[in-house]
């Protein structure tokens, strides 16, 4: 663990409690600080003390002036900026107070592995109705039985002062993604040699908890969202449809699967969708958890909060998602293309989970760093049952201006033990980023599902 880590009064306390689970209300004063010396979101809104990460003033909400097109077009603000410097291996050591395991093991691995580091940008935004859910939630929210489940909250971030790794994760797991939207993107399992068969996919998604346009009546209860992917490619996935209710509690009711076959031409319902199942086409790189960082039940594991560290991270990443480059352009062999990744110094909360006594996973530990003011894990390290690390997670994202939310976009998984690793999320050649929708409960059936499927 990195030596300058950095807990509250009140964590520190609730660490030393043992508060993995239960919750101690947050005080009147703490309460305060949301939109004070706290964000809306519970981030500190002041710099740090060396002036290498700036204060938060609200974030980008004023899209540029040329080349903007709502849902298309996201000209990169950034543009102008240079380079304070690049980490290669040669002076990984120099830095190394401010990266991670995972980040170290990529540069000793790669010899080409670099991070071109930028000024920062506390770019992240949301609506004023996410804070004002964010604001409702802090003072009422706490964790089900077990920490499975979030209780007294319909939207929001529903612990933005957390107490515990349990109330951080959550954090990240209900974090707003809009209100229901369509994407389309392509990825796939890249070999050694940067080769990789293209998979190409679309989703739907409604939510349900945090959606803005939906009273709380309208909300199912129990359910974070509904969302359904069908594929285009490759061939021997055309056409596959999968329809996905999100519980908030896993424990439960567990996630609900159902799948469209082509070849069959018939709607099943599919076995367990969750945990440390090897995810759907992924080559066996990713565990369905893995997707969107972590996503899933988080019963298997304890979590420790473990406090805030300065890290050089992904972000602003709009190089990465232009529309002059080609998959060819992005995908390399070993690791993405570095020299259009954008990293920039920020902080994160360091959470880790350890498998529990009795309980099995295919990674005995993980470590989640989250960023403070979007609340999405940007980096993940994943360590298997020798205590080895494994595999390493990160997210590029972009601010969507005009919308307002702060959006991953490309995600890349390295396989340090293979030399593999899977990318998800390459927008570069597709004609949108995010559509928003109109959505409700009855285009998520499997009734719908079969209509789609033999049409």
């Amino acid at each position: 663990m990195h030596p300058k880590l950095s807990l509250s009064a009140a964590v520190f306390a609730a660490l030393l409690a043992g508060a993995g689970v239960a919750r101690a209300e947050l005080t009147p004063a703490e309460l305060a600080k949301l939109g004070s010396t706290l964000t809306p979101l519970g981030a500190e809104a002041a710099g740090n003390a060396a002036g290498t990460i700036p204060a938060w003033t609200g974030g980008l909400k004023t899209p540029p002036v040329q080349g903007y097109k709502p849902g298309v077009s996201y000209p990169d603000p950034y543009a102008g900026d240079k380079p304070l410097f690049t980490i290669t291996p040669a002076n990984a050591e120099q830095y190394k107070e401010h990266l991670t395991p995972g980040q170290l093991a990529m540069l000793r691995k790669y010899p080409d592995y670099k991070l071109v580091v930028y000024p920062s940008h506390r770019s992240a935004a949301f609506p004023k109705g996410h804070y004002d859910e964010t604001l409702a939630a802090a003072a009422k929210a706490k964790l089900a039985e077990g920490g499975n489940g979030v209780l007294g909250a319909n939207g929001g971030i529903p612990f933005p002062i957390p107490k515990n790794g349990q109330e951080a994760i959550w954090n990240h797991l209900l974090r707003y993604h809009g209100n229901a939207f369509a994407t389309t993107w392509t990825g796939g399992a890249v070999q050694q040699n940067g080769s990789f068969t293209p998979m190409r996919t679309t989703f739907e998604l409604d939510y349900s908890y945090g959606n803005l346009d939906k009273s709380a009546a309208q909300h199912t209860p129990n359910r974070v969202f509904n969302f359904m992917q069908s594929f285009s490619s490759p061939p021997r996935l055309a056409g596959t449809i999968m329809l996905v209710y999100e519980p908030l509690d896993q424990v439960k009711e567990p996630r609900t699967t159902w799948i469209y076959s082509p070849g069959q031409r018939r709607v099943r319902l599919a076995p367990e969708v969750g945990y440390d199942n090897p995810a759907n086409s992924t080559d066996g790189l990713n565990t369905n958890d893995d997707f969107n960082m972590f996503n899933g039940a988080i019963d298997r594991y304890d979590w420790k909060l473990v406090g805030k560290q300065e890290i050089y991270v992904p972000y602003n990443s709009y190089g990465l998602m232009s529309r002059d480059l080609k998959h060819a352009d992005v995908v390399k062999p070993g690791h993405i293309n570095q020299d259009l990744a954008r990293y920039e110094l920020h902080r994160v909360w360091v959470v880790e989970a350890a498998v529990k006594p009795g309980k099995r996973h295919l990674y005995a530990k993980r470590t989640f760093y989250i960023d403070e003011d979007s609340w999405a894990v940007v980096l993940t390290d994943r360590y298997d049952a020798r205590g080895q690390l494994w595999r390493v997670g990160e997210a590029h994202s972009i601010m969507l201006y005009d919308m307002p939310l702060y959006l991953q976009t490309t995600e890349a998984h390295y396989d340090l033990l293979s030399g593999r690793y899977l990318i998800k999320g390459l927008y570069n050649q597709e004609a949108t980023i995010l559509d928003p929708i109109k959505r409700n409960p009855a285009d998520f059936t499997p009734a719908r599902l079969r209509d789609l499927g033999t049409r």
